[in-house]
């Protein structure tokens, strides 16, 4: 089976719902945070508009250490640069994936904090936990938004806010 032309199409479809979901955040909401432990509305909106470019990183590095790079996000206020993050992030994403030689997704990809190896997968695994963490990250910020009632986009069906089937 070839895995390229599988992941290209998941990423197409969860990019339509990533997007709308994004595109609902009121710029009043960036500093909202359901609970202490949880990011504000404005982290969780960083974290999910760059995940996609997380594709690239993963086809053309080994690996990333958060002790040797740490994570310095943009910090934004505004819906609209949230988009835009978001669409130069999917594009690199997508870009990189369909670009790829198959026999890269073989190779093992390693997230690890210094001597901590956190995890240490083929590059496929690892893809498909980039995807996955698109789809959680995603179901938080509905109900962040949800939280503030803000209408919900559909997903994989119709919302509550959308009508029914």
């Amino acid at each position: 089976m070839e895995f390229i032309p599988v992941l290209l199409k998941e990423m197409e479809k969860e990019n339509v719902t990533t997007r709308e979901m994004l595109s609902r955040i009121p710029d009043t909401i960036y500093d909202w945070q359901p609970h202490p432990k949880s990011m504000t509305v404005r982290s969780l909106a960083t974290h999910l508009a760059e995940l996609p470019s997380w594709v690239d990183m993963v086809l053309n590095t080994d690996g990333l250490d958060f002790a040797t790079m740490p994570y310095n996000p943009p910090v934004v206020n505004h819906t609209a640069d949230i988009l835009n993050i978001y669409d130069k992030s999917y594009e690199a994403g997508h870009s990189a994936l369909a670009k790829a030689d198959p026999a890269i997704l073989e190779k093992t990809w390693t997230l690890s904090n210094g001597d901590k190896v956190l995890a240490a997968d083929n590059k496929l695994e690892t893809l498909r936990m980039v995807y996955c963490q698109i789809v959680h990250h995603r179901a938080q910020m509905g109900v962040f938004l949800r939280l503030n009632n803000v209408p919900i986009p559909p997903s994989y069906g119709p919302s509550a806010d959308e009508g029914s089937l």
